[in-house]
């Protein structure tokens, strides 16, 4: 079905247009009718499957002409919001709305500014937007439709209370609009609380990789990953790659190694400023930088149709982790390449990730001189025991203190 059997306004299906969007995707198909008709909505679907569209055309549809603040969208992170904020602005390029953002790491003289201007849509993270509801800079009392986005990653960075208490300021009338990659029990219960007799939609399985993903595995060890690392920038032809790393040091890290090997790169996370970040991702999507590196909820701003491929320096923490890192390339019916890279002593987290997405991962091998060693070449060796005098073989020594009765 094409968005114009939607029931879209004129100027949303020129925004459509002038984005380059071609057919609905599933999630767009399912949420926009029920959300045009009023309905309370609770979507769980993969990143870069167009949830943003999903809830934003049947928003700008709602609004109609500019008036006053009658939409609140929350975002987990500034960089989220800053992206959901410039979509809807697109989308609604040929109407009067305006939409506007506020977000912490910048000053607040020009979110007053804005919002004594007169903001249709206010996409916000929940900290800032509390900020400016003690300043008294702004009212909810007026919320017609409230998204609560990316809830999963709400919950992560502890936004649970501050998202609870933002809600009950809203109207209760209002229609709810709730999107999340996952919906484990702690975010059901908060739908059950927050929304109305909502339409449900699940698209694709929450735990599947996207199909137009190829993605594996290699395994080295921990020494090794770098060079492996350097090995698969050199062999592979990319467009831009996203590299994640567990920790903000790290990731630091590895950007000073790869620059020192003439790599244009890019880094994000939280300990950057917000100038910074908005650099590194203006610079990564211009093309200026041709690799990022990232840690997880830094990335979840990260919305860049090129991106055609992701390596896991270090494997995820969290199973779930895996399927939102892939998903970031492979997006808008586009193919990409995820790779992984695993030490011995994660092949345990190898096989939860391999028990949550149900499929074996491929393991793959890199051929090339000076490429480290891997697979079962990089495992480490467990000493052979010496010898006994009597010639029976000895058991190997027990490490740690002895205990003599």
């Amino acid at each position: 079905m094409p968005f114009t059997k939607l029931g879209l306004s004129k100027p949303l299906l020129e925004g459509v247009q002038a984005m380059g969007y071609g057919e609905p995707t599933p999630v767009q198909l399912r949420a926009i009718p029920p959300a045009l008709e009023g309905r309370d909505v609770t979507a769980s679907a993969q990143t870069g499957t167009g949830k943003t569209a999903a809830f934003a055309l049947p928003i700008l549809q709602r609004l109609g002409q500019h008036g006053k603040l009658r939409c609140l969208v929350l975002e987990p992170t500034r960089e989220l919001a800053m992206q959901v904020e410039t979509a809807m602005r697109d989308l609604a390029r040929f109407t009067d709305l305006k939409i506007g953002s506020v977000f912490g790491g910048v000053g607040y003289g020009k979110q007053r500014s804005a919002l004594r201007e007169g903001l249709d849509v206010l996409v916000a993270t929940p900290g800032r937007l509390e900020d400016h509801l003690q300043q008294g800079t702004l009212k909810l009392d007026q919320i017609e439709v409230l998204v609560l986005d990316e809830v999963d990653r709400m919950l992560d960075v502890g936004f649970l209370q501050p998202m609870k208490r933002i809600i009950a300021k809203c109207p209760k009338d209002r229609q709810t609009l709730f999107f999340s990659a996952t919906l484990p029990p702690e975010i059901a219960q908060l739908a059950a609380w927050a929304l109305r007799d909502p339409v449900r939609i699940e698209i694709g399985a929450s735990r599947s990789v996207t199909s137009t993903v190829k993605h594996g595995v290699y395994v080295t060890d921990q020494g090794g990953k770098y060079g492996l690392l350097l090995a698969l920038l050199e062999a592979t032809e990319y467009n831009s790659v996203l590299i994640f790393s567990r920790t903000k040091h790290g990731a630091d890290r590895i950007a000073k190694r790869l620059r020192a090997s003439n790599h244009s790169v890019a880094v994000l996370h939280a300990n950057r400023s917000q100038n910074q970040r908005i650099e590194a991702l203006e610079g990564f999507k211009s093309g200026r930088y041709g690799v990022m590196v990232a840690t997880d909820i830094a990335a979840r701003g990260i919305d860049v149709a090129g991106v055609s491929h992701v390596i896991n320096y270090d494997i995820p923490q969290h199973p779930e982790d895996y399927v939102h890192r892939i998903g970031r390339t492979g997006r808008a019916q586009r193919s990409g390449d995820a790779f992984t890279l695993v030490a011995h002593d994660e092949l345990k987290k190898l096989a939860a990730i391999e028990r949550f997405i149900g499929q074996k991962i491929d393991r793959l091998h890199l051929e090339g001189k000076n490429v480290p060693k891997q697979g079962d070449e990089a495992a480490p060796r467990r000493p052979k025991p010496e010898p006994r005098l009597d010639g029976r073989p000895s058991l190997p020594r027990r490490r740690g203190r002895t205990f003599r009765r």
